[in-house]
């Protein structure tokens, strides 16, 4: 068909004989979301509870500032006062984030919960700025002030050593190896790939990152060693077993949620108590539902979107292990599961905002989330370069520098083959095909005026010979 690739279709429409390039549709009806949100029925619930309610909140915080202020007995502890004056500050400022920040994309439960994680994202921030300007043992033992367990070097445990399956040394247990590996993480590494599948909304792409992240495994193990396991461990557990199936788990639950109709009541018009309880629940799904098409491959700013967004997300992965390294801080303690959880949170809504970035026309600056993430994903990469500099640059081997120029010129030149050298030759064919048709039009129009031509001196000699026979 004319226009028409594996991929995708592109529109064309010809004027004077020329092929003329029609713009690509989004993948998304983005005038139709909108239409969506301001078309909804109120009944007098939807008003108060999707209210700022700002006076209510300045006279609560106010009364708690008065009661601190004037009636709570005064400590004479510095460090207390300090650490309680340190929460209060961030307490204000995320509660000014909240009733002020406008609405992200997504607004269920509510859009204060997302404004929150929004305003927690900035703290974070901030906190991982001051870090920056610190020696590396005052950030570790500022730590202390957290948890007082911190502050202490870690004890790595290597997941290398003995890689074999069957261990036949030891008759008692033979498959101790895989038992050991058998901790914690795996649940951890299901249910993540669960949760990012619907963060990310793309099996391939899922796919992808789940790969690479094996590899930078393999790159990086002489750096981290945990990084150093082995060859069943990085693709059958962790990337055929647990990932694979969280991923899985996570295209069935989108497959649902994409097909599952949206339709809202306010809380008075529903008649049946068991009714309202199921409504209160479904609070806590989304309110609409908007499929990814990220179509990577349609042209070359998606292309190189992808591939930002692909590496962002990868080097995020990363910084949880060197963060933690580079601050002493456990993997089970509750700062390295918190931020895992919370950059679920800002992730989901950074891919919501990254997607309409690339998709939709009228869109036309980054949202705020997805500002934040990336810089908190730049400023953990500097606090592991500043912390600890001869671990992060201890040279690449020569296989894993000779593997990663390889497959990045094989990228490049793809890349260069698919936006330019393949698309100039598809191009001209279509020109040709639409030269060929216009001049197939020219052709069977010429043939049309030589056939009425011939009519029309056909019919002047009937007529003439008609002229003559009366005559006669």
């Amino acid at each position: 068909m004319l226009g028409e690739r594996d991929d995708e279709v592109y529109p064309y429409s010809t004027q004077n004989g020329h092929a003329m390039r029609m713009p690509m549709p989004p993948a998304h009806d983005w005038e139709a979301e909108q239409r969506q949100d301001k078309d909804f029925y109120d009944d007098g619930t939807t008003t108060w509870f999707w209210r700022a309610h700002r006076i209510t909140v300045l006279v609560i915080f106010s009364l708690v500032l008065i009661y601190v202020a004037l009636f709570e007995e005064a400590q004479v502890n510095s460090d207390y006062n300090a650490k309680r004056g340190l929460i209060a500050v961030i307490v204000a400022f995320v509660l000014f984030g909240v009733i002020h920040t406008p609405d992200g994309p997504f607004r269920r439960p509510h859009p204060c919960f997302w404004r929150l994680l929004l305003m927690l994202s900035i703290v974070y921030e901030l906190a991982l700025v001051f870090l920056l300007f610190q020696t590396p043992d005052d950030a570790r033992q500022m730590l202390k002030h957290i948890d007082p367990s911190l502050g202490v070097p870690l004890a790595e445990k290597e997941y290398g050593g003995n890689c074999r399956i069957y261990d036949s040394d030891r008759r008692e247990d033979p498959f101790h190896n895989v038992w050991d590996k058998m901790d914690g993480f795996v649940v951890v590494h299901f249910f993540g790939w669960w949760l990012k599948t619907l963060t990310l909304r793309d099996y391939w792409l899922c796919m992808v990152i789940s790969i690479m992240f094996e590899f930078l495994e393999y790159t990086l193990e002489h750096q981290l060693p945990n990084f150093s396991e082995c060859w069943w461990d990085h693709w059958v557990m962790d990337a055929l077993v647990c990932n694979l199936s969280g991923i899985y788990l996570g295209m069935k639950t989108l497959n649902y949620l994409s097909m599952k109709p949206y339709h809202w009541r306010g809380m008075w018009n529903i008649p049946t108590y068991r009714g309202k309880v199921t409504r209160i629940l479904k609070q806590f799904t989304p309110y609409v539902w908007t499929d990814f098409d990220w179509r990577p491959t349609s042209s070359l700013k998606r292309w190189i979107s992808m591939l930002w967004l692909i590496s962002m997300f990868l080097l995020a992965e990363l910084n949880t292990f060197y963060l933690k390294f580079v601050l002493w801080i456990p993997p089970p303690h509750f700062l390295c599961l918190g931020r895992l959880l919370f950059f679920l949170f800002w992730g989901a809504v950074s891919m919501r905002e990254t997607f309409q970035f690339i998709d939709d026309p009228n869109c036309k600056k980054f949202g705020i989330q997805v500002w934040i993430v990336g810089a908190i994903i730049v400023t953990e990469i500097l606090i592991a370069l500043k912390f600890d500099w001869e671990l992060v640059t201890k040279p690449l081997p020569k296989h894993i520098i000779f593997a990663w120029g390889f497959g990045l010129l094989l990228l490049m030149l793809w890349t260069v083959w698919h936006f330019y050298f393949q698309r100039l030759l598809w191009h001209t064919e279509i020109k040709l095909q639409v030269s060929k048709g216009t001049k197939r039009i020219e052709r069977i129009n010429n043939n049309q005026v030589d056939a009425l031509q011939q009519g029309q001196n056909r019919k002047g000699q009937g007529e003439g010979e008609l002229i003559l026979k009366k005559n006669d």
